[in-house]
């Protein structure tokens, strides 16, 4: 006698996209105003992000009425998953073309790598350099420019004769001249410059001198015309007030007091 054993129940394979007669009565969502992130309009593979859940959801009828798929709002395979009705069969308006979000995902590739945040260096804080008008230029004196004519003459081909012409002839230092020239100035100016020198030496030490004797009678001076308002302020001191002392206060010292070191 032979025994049958009922076949074993297997879920059936879902479909990929559900297809159902039914429409969401809310308005529908226009493709256009998500960003190029939030959709994909891949041919095949058309998805959105469900702006109720935030939920990648495929997008049916595409050839006909294109609207999101029933959905949960949980990831799939999760207890308890939760029907997101606000967004079930609701109606989507593609007016965006394929190629235009596709290239508007590409453009946006560079500018979201553009946005990363990068090292901050320090700048480092540099005075300003000061006016023309504001830089006081140093006097030259001849020793000065005679030492720098001497390396000029050391480094320079043409001072030295070493540089010739086509014609054979050595060919003249412009620098070299103008260095000499400025040197031979300064060395024929050099006693009339030290003479303006100790002349300006002299006078400021005659001022100083009299600024040093002035100073006692400036200061005597000073505090002569202020006495008049020092003293007022001291008989305005010194002034008790009208009426009787209060009964429960201290008396208000009158003399002065000179301390002195305790005999030891």
């Amino acid at each position: 006698m032979t025994t049958t054993t009922p076949a074993m129940q297997k879920a059936r394979k879902r479909r990929r996209k559900t297809r159902t007669p039914n429409v969401n009565s809310r308005p529908p969502i226009i493709a256009s105003g998500l960003k190029a992130n939030q959709i994909d309009l891949t041919p095949g593979k058309e998805h959105m992000v469900c702006p109720d859940c935030s939920t990648w959801v495929p997008i049916t009828g595409m050839l006909g009425t294109p609207k999101l798929a029933p959905h949960h709002t949980g990831r799939a395979n999760t207890a308890e998953p939760r029907r997101c009705t606000a967004g079930t069969n609701r109606q989507v308006t593609i007016d965006v073309e394929v190629d235009a979000w596709r290239t508007t995902l590409i453009e946006a590739v560079p500018t979201t790598a553009s946005r990363r945040a990068t090292k901050v260096l320090p700048k480092p804080k540099v005075k300003p350099a000061p006016a023309a008008s504001q830089i006081t230029p140093a006097p030259l004196s001849a020793e000065q420019v005679r030492r720098a004519f001497r390396q000029h003459q050391q480094r320079c081909l043409a001072c030295k004769g070493e540089v010739a012409g086509r014609d054979g002839q050595p060919l003249p230092c412009r620098d070299g001249e103008r260095l000499a020239v400025t040197f031979l100035r300064l060395h024929r100016q050099e006693p009339k410059r030290r003479v303006v020198r100790e002349f300006f030496a002299r006078e400021r030490r005659r001022f100083d001198r009299r600024y040093a004797a002035a100073a006692p009678a400036k200061r005597t001076s000073e505090w002569a015309a202020v006495l008049p308002k020092v003293k007022d302020a001291d008989t305005r001191r010194a002034q008790l007030p009208n009426g009787d002392t209060p009964l429960g206060a201290r008396p208000v010292p009158i003399t002065t007091l000179h301390p002195e070191r305790r005999a030891s």
